[in-house]
């Protein structure tokens, strides 16, 4: 990871997330300048790496302006574990919602599903080869040594006819699984199977922490048992893949690993966290404003840095990069516990989408909706081409839709987009054959969303 980010400057950072999200430029800067602290960080001296804090960003922005897709883009680029939670979704102990500590846990997962998945890739080509010991073993057993020779082989599979004869055969079999010509064949396979039963426990709740790690602890002690089952070797190849890479890990090596990768790596995008500030009122701080307050307090040492325990080990949140995004429509960034605002010293404003930017969205990105379509139907051998005035007019139809009746932001244009498109995707394959060319113009966009717009009732519903 390091080397990746040392070949990612600040500008190229924001050059590779402007492929994807339009505008928002304040934010993209300091996100860049972000992930090229953790370098900079990474490379100073030790004294120094325990010393420098990642600087905390507090996105401000309506639904729908491109906070999440920043983060998540961001994480895409360094190769680095990302979570997002929703503050609601958290309480304080006394109130019924989720530990707060459980998105440290989740990000660890997922950081492992990314080593496990590095790994497995390293070790890719010595799994298919002993699958494909396994089954040819199946297809064609080998003959067992006689005369006290440890193993049949070439150099000596000549003093032995038989011998010879099934190394020959089993070479050729091995051919025609390379080659795919025998996937449709079925044969039997032992599959390892987990006997841990689902445990519910009694007289009280458990965390999420001590719930897996009695999961773990019985699944541990139940023996393991294989069972027969009766698969195509195209299946077999797929099933007894995942077996074997898993045998060529090393369990140990990939917990160390991912928790180094979610400590020095790790991104946690904390949404809606305007949900829980509470608005000044002068009432004295009762009814639910208690619960509010008390999960910033709750996400207050998280964020500060503290140690987390996971079923993998101990976390350090101390250099996680935190995001924290809200529309602060009612109430302020001010309105957050002061402690909690001093955590998030970045702030930065995102601005409200205009009819260009709409227009913008559906034309540049990589994976603008318009090019999703595209892609879609092109596995119909269906060719799809929009008019350029088209999009502007998908623009101002959705940005007029956002005022009229709520402003969702970049979403409305994916709303808007899937009613202009369903009866072509309905008509597809019936009625619309292979080799058509389907091309959206203006006059068919204000055909079949203009009546709609108008009536703003309707527009309530459908839109």
């Amino acid at each position: 990871m390091t080397q990746l980010l040392k070949d990612l400057t600040p500008r190229q950072i924001v050059a590779e997330l402007d492929q994807y999200i339009i505008g928002q430029h304040d934010a993209k800067r300091n996100v860049a300048i972000a992930l090229r602290n953790r370098w900079r960080r990474m490379n100073s001296t030790a004294d120094m790496q325990r010393e420098i804090t990642p600087n905390n960003i507090l996105m401000i922005g309506a639904t729908g302006v491109g906070k999440t897709e920043i983060a998540r883009r961001l994480a895409k680029i360094a190769d680095a574990p990302f979570i997002k939670v929703e503050a609601s979704k958290f309480t304080e102990v006394g109130y019924v919602g989720r530990d707060v500590e459980s998105m440290v846990r989740d990000l660890v997962e997922q950081a492992v599903n990314m080593v496990r998945s590095a790994k497995k890739e390293a070790v890719q080509v010595r799994a298919q080869q002993l699958v494909e010991d396994a089954i040819l073993d199946i297809l064609i057993p080998p003959v067992k040594p006689t005369n006290g020779q440890s193993g049949v082989g070439f150099e000596n599979a000549s003093a032995d006819p038989d011998a010879e004869l099934n190394e020959r055969t089993r070479e050729r079999f091995r051919e025609k699984i390379r080659s795919g010509e025998m996937d449709d064949r079925k044969i039997d396979i032992d599959v390892q199977q987990s006997q841990a039963p689902n445990i519910g426990i009694m007289g009280g709740s458990v965390d999420d922490l001590s719930m897996m790690n009695i999961q773990e602890m019985i699944g541990g002690m139940m023996p393991k048992r294989g069972k027969k089952r009766k698969v195509t070797i195209a299946e077999a190849r797929v099933i007894l893949l995942e077996e074997e890479a898993a045998k060529l890990i090393d369990m140990d090596e990939v917990k160390e690993e991912a928790i180094r990768k979610a400590e020095d790596a790790g991104i946690i995008f904390i949404d809606e966290i305007d949900k829980v500030a509470s608005a000044r009122s002068g009432n004295g701080g009762g009814g639910p404003d208690v619960s509010r307050e008390g999960v910033q307090r709750d996400l207050l040492p998280i964020v500060e840095g503290s140690a987390v325990n996971t079923k993998y080990g101990v976390i350090h949140t101390d250099h996680i990069l935190f995001i924290a995004a809200g529309a602060f429509h009612v109430a302020k960034p001010s309105d957050l516990i002061p402690e909690l605002q001093g955590r998030f010293p970045i702030r930065v404003e995102l601005q409200s989408l205009s009819e260009d930017d709409f227009y913008q969205i559906l034309k540049e990105p990589k994976n603008a909706l318009t090019k999703q379509y595209v892609a879609m139907l092109q596995t119909e051998d269906v060719s799809l081409t929009f008019q350029d005035d088209a999009l502007r007019e998908l623009a101002r139809i959705a940005f007029e839709v956002n005022g009229d009746v709520e402003n969702i932001g970049a979403r409305r244009l994916q709303t808007v987009l899937s009613h202009l498109m369903n009866d072509f995707m309905f008509d597809i394959p019936d009625v619309i054959g292979a080799n058509a060319h389907v091309v959206v113009t203006k006059e068919l966009v204000g055909e079949k969303l203009n009546g709609l717009v108008k009536n703003r009732d309707l527009s309530q519903f459908i839109l």
